[in-house]
């Protein structure tokens, strides 16, 4: 019994440390090939029509920001599908739910770019107040981090176990691993879509502001304490927010 609970363990720390190579992966093409060299970039990339240059970039931050954040649930459902046979694809295909949601989330934020520049191309006011479009964004950032869908969407990112139990049906595996992430994805995309927002204000002419914005959002979601966190950051946000309204 001993020898499993040692293998097991084992399995589990080669799960997190390919995870975590991953992740690192992200950051260093981030970094290498300057996707997020800047906050405006994304929007750039919206104005120009590079849809496809969005995304990709999107998902190559979501995998570096975002899965390392996901680690408690995955090493979870590793271990309860301990089992099967296709427990590594079980793995795989939960990573690949909760990535696709995030990957939609890319889609929506490249659309709200586009009207975003469409605007301002249309408005002499807001091309003469530039910190107008910032200042909204702090600000929406900032009152998000009160409102009960916040605080309920990090209640469940922090249960790992009792998501996982309440999700894996263990019928129709490979479906149900798949949408096990893709809930989750949902969940975190509630917890951290408003943060993920201050890409689109911050200057990142290197990733600093990803890494001080992904261990944010980890420490909300995984840390016990974390959730004292969420309102002194949205009291900052809006302060700084409705700074920049008055400045505007």
């Amino acid at each position: 019994m001993s020898g499993d609970s040692e293998v097991e363990r084992w399995h589990r720390t080669l799960l997190i440390g390919a995870v975590g190579v991953v992740s690192l992966a992200a950051w260093m093409m981030l970094w290498r090939n300057g996707a997020a060299s800047d906050g405006s970039a994304h929007a750039h990339h919206a104005a120009s029509g590079f849809l496809l240059l969005f995304v990709s970039s999107w998902t190559v931050m979501t995998i570096a920001m975002m899965l390392p954040t996901s680690i408690p649930l995955i090493a979870t459902f590793h271990t309860i599908v301990g089992q099967r046979e296709e427990r590594a694809l079980l793995v795989a295909l939960v990573i690949l739910g909760y990535l696709a949601i995030w990957a939609t989330v890319g889609l929506v934020f490249y659309g709200a770019g586009v009207v975003l520049q469409q605007a301002t191309a249309a408005s002499a006011w807001l091309q003469t107040h530039a910190r107008f479009s910032g200042g909204v964004i702090l600000l929406i950032a900032g009152v998000y981090q009160f409102t009960p869908l916040k605080y309920r969407c990090l209640d469940k990112c922090r249960s790992p176990l009792s998501f996982v139990l309440g999700h894996w049906q263990g019928q129709h595996d490979r479906r149900n691993a798949f949408r096990l992430g893709a809930h989750h994805g949902l969940f975190c995309v509630g917890c951290c879509w408003a943060l993920m927002l201050l890409m689109f204000v911050v200057e990142a002419g290197s990733v600093a502001w990803m890494l001080l914005l992904g261990a944010i959002m980890a420490i909300e979601k995984n840390v016990s304490w974390g959730r004292r966190l969420s309102a002194p950051l949205g009291a900052g946000l809006v302060t700084i927010g409705v700074t920049m309204l008055a400045l505007a």
